[in-house]
């Protein structure tokens, strides 16, 4: 597995990285040659953020955390991902096992029980600014709009992220 490490405002160092390599090659039994993994490790008011995004055939895992301490970050991220892992093979699969599969991080098979869509809104899309989606998105109090962009004629999602900054998905079709 290739691992990339990326450092925002916190320095990794050699046993980190160690650590954290040691402990993701444990879920390449998941995996092909070709997986991938980004380690992002961040800092911000002694807060330590840690994120790892794993991509394999077209397939991203990804979790992310925060706590006082980047070590005990890892033992909160790689369960995540393996639970996402275990619950993408086991809606793939559909077959039930008899032998009970050994997990690294989990100590148990997650449900896998997706929730059903309980509302379903329809509207008309209606030609739209960037600058009157922002204004809308304030307006209304949600934490996404999607609007046809006027300038572009596409299909867009403006959506607030957790620094309260925005973020732009353009949709093509």
């Amino acid at each position: 597995m290739k691992i990339t490490f990326v450092e925002k405002k916190y320095a990794i160092g050699n046993r980190f990285k160690d650590v954290i390599s040691e402990k993701l090659e444990k879920l390449q039994k998941y995996f092909g040659e070709d997986a991938s993994a980004r380690v992002v490790c961040s800092k911000q008011n002694n807060i330590e953020k840690l994120e790892v995004n794993v991509t394999n055939k077209g397939l991203l895992y990804r979790a992310e955390v925060s706590s006082d301490n980047m070590y005990d970050n890892i033992d909160l991220a790689l369960p995540k991902i393996e639970k996402q892992i275990v619950r993408n093979r086991e809606k793939t699969t559909q077959s039930k096992r008899v032998a009970k599969p050994t997990f690294e991080f989990l100590e148990e098979m997650p449900e896998v029980k997706l929730p059903e869509v309980y509302k379903r809104k329809v509207f008309d899309l209606e030609p739209t600014l960037l600058e009157d989606a922002k204004d809308a998105i304030e307006r209304l109090g949600h934490s996404f709009y999607v609007f046809l962009n006027a300038e572009t004629g596409k299909v867009n999602i403006l959506y607030r992220r957790n620094d309260q900054k925005y973020g732009l998905i353009e949709v093509n079709y």
